[in-house]
């Protein structure tokens, strides 16, 4: 198809006959500086930020402590080449440096049932793992959740800054999810729900 334009344009005297086409003027950029930012109430922002529903994760690492992991909601696919998944975790995280440190790491994307298991992993300084049953992901060897909706193994590709969190990118290196499907867990203004046929 883009051969086919080529060839109209130049057959009607187009400038790409002529040599390549130059490129528009880049726009100027800039920050938006504190004094012309409207003030945001951390309570609204949760309130109206919360009707936007997504799927529950637990980010998971095996390091030299051992296993790491915590509960994520902010996870979302990002690129199909090269095939990339993104999320976000404080950077206040104990958990997080853990992670770091591994290079990889594996999402395990919740199933409706799981909602007790997602919140031992929400909950800072406990065994999360204690009577969690898991095997070790193909690739990353981090652990991969039984029962769970879905697995993405992956090896940490970039961490970009953004204001309290960081967004962490992952590049996939193995993935699967069961036949049939296993229905996901929710999460919508500020509680688990599942979906309905």
């Amino acid at each position: 198809m883009a051969a086919t334009v080529v060839r109209y344009l130049r057959s009607v005297g187009s400038p790409t006959s002529s040599g390549p086409v130059e490129a528009l003027p880049r726009p100027d950029l800039r920050a938006v500086g504190d004094d012309e930012r409207a003030p945001v109430d951390p309570a609204e922002f949760r309130r109206v930020l919360g009707t936007f529903a997504s799927g529950v994760t637990v980010i998971t690492a095996t390091g030299p402590d051992g296993p790491a992991g915590f509960a994520c909601q902010s996870f979302a696919s990002l690129s199909l080449d090269p095939p990339l998944v993104a999320f976000m975790v404080a950077r206040t995280s104990t958990t997080w440096p853990r992670i770091a440190r591994a290079g990889t790491f594996c999402v395990n994307v919740l199933a409706a049932e799981q909602s007790e298991l997602c919140r031992g992993f929400a909950v800072s300084g406990a065994d999360k793992f204690a009577g969690v049953s898991y095997d070790a992901a193909p690739v990353s060897g981090s652990p991969r959740i039984d029962g769970a909706a879905a697995w993405i193994d992956c090896t940490i590709h970039a961490v970009h800054t953004g204001g309290d969190h960081l967004i962490v990118v992952g590049r996939i290196t193995a993935l699967s999810a069961p036949t049939p499907p296993v229905s996901p867990l929710l999460f919508h203004r500020g509680h688990f729900a599942t979906l309905e046929d």
